[in-house]
């Protein structure tokens, strides 16, 4: 019963190592509408009350896009103008995640 148990679990880790990056994106989507969605809004536009306020930029803009992985995430990690830093909420890992869900919003 224990063996079975174990080949269970190890068969779930298993999986779930290897979960496609569709699954990356949404949780780079999750966290974008949580985190980021207030100010920058669900579509990245930052068309909202408080990314008005702000001067939020729009994510999907050249702009923005044209930065590379890494200036994105310098950003998010540490802040820029009125956007605050959230090296302190989130990991490594979890700024990647955005910074690849934010290559999605680009302007067709």
């Amino acid at each position: 019963m224990k063996a079975r148990n174990l080949a269970a679990i190890g068969t779930f880790v298993l999986l779930a190592s290897a979960t496609p990056s569709a699954t990356f994106a949404e949780d780079g989507a999750a966290m974008f509408k949580s985190r980021c969605g207030p100010c920058h809004g669900a579509d990245g536009s930052g068309n909202t009350p408080m990314g008005k306020k702000n001067g939020a930029k729009a994510l999907g803009s050249a702009e923005v896009q044209k930065q590379s992985d890494a200036d994105m995430q310098k950003v998010i990690s540490d802040g820029k103008g009125k956007m605050p830093a959230f090296s302190s909420r989130l990991t490594a890992d979890q700024i990647t995640q955005l910074v690849k869900f934010i290559r999605t919003l680009q302007a067709k």
